[in-house]
């Protein structure tokens, strides 16, 4: 980190400081005059700008950049339509809990009585879909900082956004670093609701856990223990089936014995996962926060009759079910806890489990000749058991988070719960930037890529070695499919074929055009040892999807 003199810091370097103090290495965005001193603030702390072609693109940029590090992501955007151009994603960091930082540029508040260019109240624009929103000012520059951090990261993480009014920015402070708030200490329930909780573990013929991305986020905290190691103690130990949503994937590795992979939005899968659910005498929701899950999870088990205990950093207040104990707290220390004293004994001893897996195996399979399950499942061998993968939303998502194995946390980045197109490609690539020797594989649609296409220009600038291998089949495939099966006349979902591998080509990369398993693999093995980044378009027929999500 470079000095910063302690005589006069600005309030923007208090910001950048207290940001790089939280671990924060990376910055994501698109410059205007508004937030020059911004950036100047961070790289003198000791966080990299990464300048990006659109501030959508940016903030998934920084998202998968938290994935890697543990850190908030940092978003910067310019006043106007800089800031207005990243709402997408800022809604986005608050339904998938993202800790992201948007960083604001604004025009001063006296300025603004009489000017008006690009003047709007941005607080009012972000306030609904952040934890918290703030304009910086030179007293409480140093509290303003440290609030976003904890607010960002603590309990159900989320973003926060920080205006930063011109002149504010370039403003001397007191170089004095007031106290800082302690960070929140992990907790486990009263004694008395312990019990209650052992006794139905005790008695537990039937468990099963339903994991979510409370529990993910929480194995992120130094202070808390290894939320996957703790995960598979008690899953080994109880004999407890596990289910996750699409971001938990991965916490359990999913070639586990007792591992039934993701759910919420496959009814093929559904229709396999909720009957053992409805079978089972105690549910345990692990860190599960509906908002990733359909309609069909609405309600999903009968209360009196099953035991349901509900483990969340938040209260329920989304009313997608009602659990028979509420739990706010740890997720790894409560489910330690649950478990003391607590005897092992035999479950599902009519084999239901390895019914179950054998059920999803028939219903996602992976050897036929050539389609969207040939390419997930040729990927998949093809590159390591590490590759760290990317989804971008449509109808390639819902396969791929069935098929797509994932061996630790994070292995499986993707938009969930907002289910935004045009985040793969920008959330590979923060990945990528923050883990540069892993290997990172994209998968978007046709349509989801061109929406970001120009952000390869960026990976090039980066010397990025990112795999994006995009499903051509020239149509939104899930809005068709949707609208073929409500008997309606094809309209607005069907566009023209590009050459994908030869966008790829323009912006600096690598590119292959594939119709076959072995051209794939060829593709993949290039892709892997290629200096730059390589876009495979993998072409298949219009309906590939039909009967297979």
């Amino acid at each position: 980190m470079k000095d910063i003199s302690p005589a006069s810091p600005r309030a923007a370097d208090v910001l950048a400081t207290r940001l790089h103090d939280a671990g924060c290495r990376f910055a994501f965005g698109m410059p205007g005059g508004e937030v020059l001193t911004i950036v100047d603030a961070l790289q003198r702390a000791g966080i990299r700008f990464i300048l990006c072609k659109h501030e959508n693109a940016a903030a998934f940029m920084a998202e998968g950049a938290w994935h890697r590090t543990g850190a908030p992501g940092i978003l910067v955007a310019t006043v106007g339509p800089g800031a207005l151009n990243g709402v997408n994603a800022v809604a986005n960091a608050h339904q998938d809990r993202v800790p992201l930082i948007v960083l604001a540029g604004c025009v001063d508040a006296d300025e603004a009585q009489t000017y008006t260019h690009q003047v709007l109240d941005q607080t009012q624009v972000f306030r609904p879909i952040t934890k918290a929103t703030f304009t910086l000012n030179t007293g409480a520059a140093h509290v303003i900082a440290d609030k976003a951090v904890g607010i960002a990261l603590e309990g159900r993480p989320g973003p926060v956004h920080i205006d930063v009014p011109i002149s504010v920015a370039v403003t001397p402070v007191t170089p004095e670093i007031p106290a800082r708030r302690s960070a929140a200490e992990p907790v486990v329930p009263a004694p008395a609701t312990l019990e209650k909780m052992r006794a139905a573990l005790a008695l537990a013929e039937r468990p099963v856990l339903i994991v979510g991305v409370d529990a993910l986020n929480q194995g992120f905290d130094t202070r808390r223990q290894d939320m996957s190691a703790a995960l598979r103690d008690f899953v080994e130990t109880y004999s407890v089936p596990v289910i996750t949503t699409y971001k938990a994937k991965g916490l359990m590795p999913e070639d586990h014995a007792l591992a039934l992979g993701g759910a919420g939005l496959s009814p093929k899968a559904d229709k396999i996962l909720l009957p053992l659910v409805q079978r089972a005498d105690l549910i345990i929701g692990l860190g599960y926060d509906p908002i990733e899950m359909r309609t069909g999870w609405r309600d999903f088990y009968y209360p009196g009759i099953q035991t349901m205990i509900d483990i969340t950093a938040e209260p329920n207040h989304h009313y997608m079910h009602q659990a028979t104990m509420n739990v706010m707290g740890d997720c790894g220390a409560t489910l330690a806890a649950m478990a003391d004293g607590v005897a092992p004994r035999d479950t599902w001893t009519a084999g239901e489990i390895a019914a179950a897996q054998t059920e999803l195996a028939k219903a996602f399979p992976s050897n036929d000749e050539w389609g969207p399950g040939a390419i997930i499942d040729t990927c998949r061998a093809a590159l390591p058991r590490d590759a760290l993968a990317t989804a971008d939303s449509g109808a390639h998502r819902i396969l791929l988070s069935q098929m797509w194995e994932c061996y630790e946390p994070r292995g499986l980045m993707q938009s969930s719960a907002l289910c935004t197109m045009g985040c793969a490609i920008p959330l590979a690539m923060g990945a990528q930037v923050a883990d540069t020797d892993r290997t990172v594989v994209s998968f978007s649609g046709d349509a989801g890529f061109l929406m970001v296409a120009g952000e390869l220009s960026t990976a090039a600038e980066l010397g990025l070695k990112t795999i994006f291998v995009v499903f051509v089949d020239a149509s939104l495939a899930l809005i068709e499919l949707k609208q073929r099966q409500r008997q309606l006349t094809n309209a607005g979902v069907d566009f023209a074929k590009h050459d994908f591998a030869a966008i790829g080509r323009a912006f600096g990369g690598a590119g292959h055009t594939v119709t076959s398993r072995s051209e794939l693999q060829e593709a993949l093995t290039a892709a892997q040892s290629a200096d730059t980044f390589t876009v495979i378009a993998a072409v298949i027929d219009r309906g590939a999807y039909d009967g297979r999500i």
